[in-house]
């Protein structure tokens, strides 16, 4: 298994985040939630096994409604949506 790295779990949480249109800086900013559930699904995120199917989602998908099964923050994440 290969391990992520802090500032790519980051980024891919991020781009999970952004497919639904959703921006975690803001998120936190405006009270969403706390700087501390934003480290956690970072830490969820480098601790996760699916780095290829992450990427090869993100590569492919500008846009969704959900989050593939595979991803440990989708619940986290898809609960930030309007």
């Amino acid at each position: 298994m290969a391990t992520i790295e802090a500032p790519f779990a980051w980024s891919l949480t991020r781009g999970m985040a952004r497919v639904l249109g959703i921006n975690l800086i803001d998120a936190v900013t405006e009270g969403w939630f706390s700087r501390r559930d934003l480290a956690d699904m970072v830490d969820t995120c480098e601790a996760c096994d699916q780095l290829r199917r992450c990427t090869a989602f993100l590569a492919v998908t500008p846009r969704a409604e959900s989050l593939p099964n595979f991803c440990a923050n989708k619940h986290q994440i898809e609960a930030l949506q309007p």
